[in-house]
């Protein structure tokens, strides 16, 4: 009982790592991956969270049109950059949530927070330094830089958004099905026409049940356990392993400058969990 929400959150980061990877591997265009990713993923989400299916409102839908975005930047931009790049750059996210904070949440930024945001400036610059050269997997580093921040900007409002809505469970998992369906349905036209090989079929089951869909449900399990300081740290397991598949089966390498940024974020990441579970326990201690 003890271990299996710690499993549960470990085999979550793993599916997720493997985005990138199948991503490259799909001959499929970026829309269209994207369009029929999130699509199966949708249908998959329904299918397991009975709590999506319950009374709508508009507030879950409008945070899925943020989730989208980032599902659809985050499969753009890995078609045109390394996976590394990728999934560090979208997880810079915490920087712009923070100097999101005071407008949309009413939640100022702390003077312990400046560290934090200064590391992961200094990440995020790392990857736009030097110029990467393209290659077969990565074409248009830059382009898929950028497109990579959207999807991080993206991913700050979902979070936002999902904090606004309350934690409320069925709120949540309408948001999680909303911003898949939005993806579908903005993606799927500019991909059109489709042409689906065996591979291609075989990977988007792979990307929208199990990577997508699977993932989640094993994510919202494991947090209702698990603290969230062995929370945060067990889910970094996605951006460790992210670029390792993507090496094992492209034989892609981030940059150098790529290799530090990410260094440094992931050191950031590390430090400020570890900070925020810190204040968390002085405080309690202080209410007793």
């Amino acid at each position: 009982m003890y271990t299996a929400p710690r499993l549960k959150l470990l085999l979550a980061a793993l599916l997720f790592s493997t985005g990138g990877a199948a991503i490259k591997a799909c001959s499929l265009s970026s829309w269209g991956v994207a369009g029929l990713r999130s699509g199966i993923a949708a249908i998959t989400l329904l299918a397991f969270l009975p709590e999506a299916r319950r009374r709508w409102s508009a507030a879950p839908v409008l945070v899925g049109v943020a989730y989208a975005a980032t599902l659809t930047f985050f499969v753009l931009a890995n078609k045109q950059t390394t996976s590394a790049n990728a999934i560090y750059l979208q997880s810079t996210a915490p920087l712009y949530l923070l100097l999101l904070g005071p407008w949309l949440l009413r939640e100022p930024v702390r003077r312990r927070d400046l560290g934090f945001l200064s590391a992961l400036a200094v990440g995020l610059a790392l990857f736009f330094v030097g110029g990467e050269p393209g290659t077969r997997t990565a074409p248009a580093p830059l382009v898929g830089n950028v497109l990579a921040l959207g999807s991080g900007v993206a991913w700050a409002l979902t979070l936002a958004g999902l904090r606004r809505l309350g934690g409320s469970p069925e709120a949540s998992a309408q948001a999680l099905v909303a911003g898949n369906a939005i993806a579908f349905l903005v993606a799927l036209p500019p991909a059109l026409p489709l042409h689906v090989t065996p591979a291609d079929a075989a990977l988007l089951l792979w990307l929208g049940p199990f990577q997508i869909g699977l993932a989640y449900v094993l994510l919202r399990a494991g947090l209702r356990e698990v603290p969230a300081l062995e929370a945060s740290l067990l889910l970094l397991v996605e951006p460790v392993f992210n670029p390792l598949w993507a090496f094992l089966f492209h034989g892609e390498r981030p940059g150098p400058w790529a290799a530090a940024g990410a260094a440094v974020i992931l050191a950031a990441t590390v430090a400020q969990s570890v900070e925020r579970n810190r204040a968390t326990r002085l405080a309690a201690t202080a209410r007793r």
